[in-house]
């Protein structure tokens, strides 16, 4: 999808919004955090108690500060800004992934510099 121009301004988002990302913000970390209490009882030994388990753990843990970040910048009526230009994050953006920190444009060049980062680490 094209990410709109940047001279036309997207349209805020409705209390209505607020509410509904809020209530999916929430529930995300309600299950975030009853699925980082079930790997934390699986046995060592066990598939889920491997690595692998280790990796879903981390994963879980890194959503569950990211959907804990938003729930704060909402409290703090920041929310829906791109941490980087400041302009608004396009509501369809936010109903798809309610923890995002940049809008579309700005999420593109974060994950570019990562993998450069990431590939330049190697």
């Amino acid at each position: 999808m094209p990410s709109p121009h940047p001279l036309v301004p997207l349209a805020p988002l409705s209390p209505e919004d607020l509410v509904a990302l809020r209530e999916n913000l929430q529930e995300q970390r309600l299950f975030r955090e009853e699925q980082l209490r079930r790997l934390a009882v699986l046995p060592p030994g066990t598939d889920a108690g491997s690595e692998a388990g280790a990796g879903l753990a981390a994963s879980a843990r890194m959503v569950l500060a990211d959907v804990e970040a938003a729930l704060g910048r909402m409290a703090e009526g920041r929310y829906g800004r791109c941490h980087l230009c400041r302009r608004p994050v396009g509501r369809e953006h936010l109903v798809i992934v309610p923890q995002a920190r940049y809008c579309a444009r700005c999420q593109q060049v974060h994950v570019r510099v990562r993998v450069r980062e990431q590939e330049a680490g190697r």
